[in-house]
């Protein structure tokens, strides 16, 4: 297998956690070929200047913090810049007392390029713009190298800055945006690193007085909890400045806006994300994918979800013509369904694999010992409705720790076959089925 350890030990951590791992993915993806087309489609316009949003819908364990995962190593492989942020009660798209701030510095913070996976990519991507500025001028001035002690040099910088940032100066708060990474260019030039760090604090939306701000960068205005959502717009225009393919934020656990227990609150929000796709579908933003993920109460509560909200209900209707069968992906809203009992085998198979790289060993557990095991798990009482990949996945990866950290036991003692019934019968059929495509 083409894997690193790094990627084969987040795999494994990450699934034993019950979580999706960051890295890694593409070595674990199974079925979601259908959503990963459209993915890829809907990237591509958007980095040719469209803005989309997508809101992705399914029970707890069907895979939706799974596909945002995958929408991200998607967009960096397009060299998007990506932000990842969980909604709580204290996160929100709207609301007083830095709760929609929170939001926003949070976003900035998680920032994430290609190169910098982990987070806080904001200076990287600072740099690596100065750079490019660099170099221009370098180019169109004749200039042999980067002197900082030539003023004539830092005129020309400053110049080509100011008609780099001209077009964002004409976006609601660009004017201030403007002034900020000039300010940051001068700490840069400087050496001054406590500019630097105060426009970065400014720009991450941290600031928390007007007067602060102006004492330290002279800007009258700050990123607070109303006007947030306009300078995350200046940013992903900034980023696609820099040469990358534009911004992608995806916000999980969107089930928090939904038990907000106060409705104007509730509202308020709702009409925020009510904004987002006004100013993605009316062009009033550019170079934006925002996908949320929530339930299905989320969505489809007349009384507190999105389909309280009149204006939401109607831009969320689904396509009518859709069946389970013939599905319309480019709609605003996906509905995941859960994995398939055949793809949940092709997974555990891809584990397996994975589990006897990362220990350097040859696994024992064969085909027929994962369908046993599949056997044991559907055989609970209840396990049609109720078993997720999330738990099988971590008792199945369990019992191979078990396994090579004892190599004397029989294997039986955990793959231990159940007697068959009509249930059974009906999983034994659909992994014949898959294992005959493999071959």
């Amino acid at each position: 297998m083409r894997l690193l350890k790094k990627h084969s030990n987040a795999i494994l951590q990450s699934l034993t956690s019950g979580v999706v791992p960051r890295i890694g993915l593409d070595h674990i993806v199974v079925g979601r070929e259908k959503e990963r087309e459209q993915i890829m489609e809907e990237l591509k316009h958007v980095k040719q200047g469209s803005a989309m949003v997508k809101v992705f819908i399914g029970e707890f364990g069907s895979g939706k913090s799974f596909i945002l995962s995958m929408i991200r190593n998607l967009a960096f492989v397009e060299r998007f810049v990506v932000a990842d942020v969980d909604l709580t009660a204290e996160r929100r798209l709207y609301g007083s007392e830095g709760k929609a701030l929170s939001t926003y510095t949070e976003l900035m913070n998680k920032l994430s390029t290609k190169t910098r996976p982990e987070g806080n990519a904001l200076p990287v991507i600072l740099e690596k713009w100065i750079d490019q500025i660099h170099f221009q001028v370098q180019e169109e001035e004749g200039y042999e190298d980067v002197r900082f002690d030539d003023q004539n040099f830092v005129r020309d910088v400053q110049r080509k800055i100011g008609e780099t940032l001209y077009e964002m100066e004409e976006l609601v708060g660009g004017f201030d945006f403007a002034k900020v990474i000039r300010a940051y260019y001068r700490g840069y030039v400087e050496d001054n690193q406590e500019r630097m760090s105060n426009a970065l604090r400014w720009l991450r939306g941290e600031y928390s007085t007007k007067s602060e701000a102006r004492k330290d960068l002279g800007i009258r205005d700050i990123i607070d909890d109303l006007n947030w959502y306009e300078y995350l717009k200046v940013i992903a225009a900034f980023i696609h400045q820099v040469g990358y393919a534009g911004l992608v934020v995806n916000f999980d656990e969107a089930i928090n806006l939904y038990k907000n227990t106060h409705s104007v609150s509730r509202d308020k929000n709702y009409e925020t994300i009510l904004k987002f796709f006004n100013d993605a579908y009316q062009g009033k933003a550019e170079h934006m994918y925002i996908t949320f993920a929530g339930t299905k109460e989320f969505l489809e509560d007349e009384r507190r979800g999105l389909f309280s909200y009149s204006a939401l209900k109607t831009r969320l209707a689904t396509n009518r013509f859709e069946t389970t069968e013939f599905r319309d992906l480019s709609q605003p809203v996906i509905k995941l369904a859960p994995l398939q009992k055949e793809e949940i085998y092709a997974l555990l198979i891809k584990i397996r694999s994975i589990h006897g790289f990362h220990h350097g060993y040859e696994p024992t557990v064969t085909d027929d010992d994962i369908r046993t095991f599949m056997d044991q798990q559907y055989a609970r009482p209840g396990a049609e409705q109720h078993i997720t990949p999330r738990y099988l996945i971590r008792d199945f990866i369990s019992a191979l720790n078990i396994l090579r950290q004892n190599p004397n036991m029989d294997k039986q003692t955990i793959f231990e076959v159940v007697e068959k019934n009509d249930p059974k019968e009906e999983l034994n059929l659909v992994l014949d089925r898959f294992q005959r495509t493999r071959q």
